[in-house]
């Protein structure tokens, strides 16, 4: 059932990969760029039942960021499959805050699921503090703006913004095992909210 697309935005040739499942949909729009966040979508995804739609700039040495609202629904036919199958998202990002090393943001615009998922968060990686006060988050990182895909499903979404520890081991782009299993069972917690 996996289902592959090749799409240009703005001038970047990209590949979107959809795997269909439930109603919960896990996304990576920049799986190139933020290494682990291709590999924790479809892995939470493939645990969870739920679907999942990564994009990627494969043999790409250095990824064009395409930033989040511009990743829009009329280039990817995939993306709109994707935002009709699924009521929730949760889009995974990461970033680099030199400030904020171990902090994991909870952006996007359904605050009640980003709660659900902070506290799945707090009881399996407690070295990696959940925050959801959107004031607390930097500006960029909110996942708020209406374009944004993660707030384009039926009940919105969480952006999840992870540091580099909690997305890569080290070996390549392979997520922490804890992180993995905190954001599965994050995620089973929204299935069953």
């Amino acid at each position: 059932m996996t289902r592959t697309e090749h799409v240009e935005i703005e001038g970047t040739p990209l590949v979107a990969t959809l795997v269909p499942g439930n109603g919960i949909g896990l996304l990576a729009l920049h799986g190139s760029n933020e290494g682990g966040t291709a590999e924790l979508a479809r892995t939470v995804a493939d645990r969870c039942g739920a679907t999942s739609l990564v994009f990627t700039q494969p043999g790409v040495r250095r990824p064009v960021h395409i930033p989040s609202p511009r990743m829009a629904v009329a280039h990817c036919a995939l993306l709109r499959e994707f935002l009709e199958r699924v009521a929730l998202t949760v889009s995974l990002h990461g970033h680099m805050r030199p400030e904020a090393p171990h902090t994991v943001y909870l952006g996007g615009g359904n605050r009640d699921a980003a709660h659900v998922l902070a506290e799945a968060l707090a009881a399996g990686i407690p070295q990696f503090p959940a925050v959801t006060d959107l004031t607390e988050i930097p500006a960029a990182l909110r996942g708020v703006h209406s374009r944004n895909p993660v707030n384009l499903t039926r009940l919105g979404g969480v952006q999840v913004e992870l540091p580099l520890l909690a997305r890569t081991s080290g070996e390549a782009n392979t997520p922490p095992g804890a992180v993995v299993d905190a954001l599965t069972a994050g995620v089973r917690g929204l299935s069953s909210a």
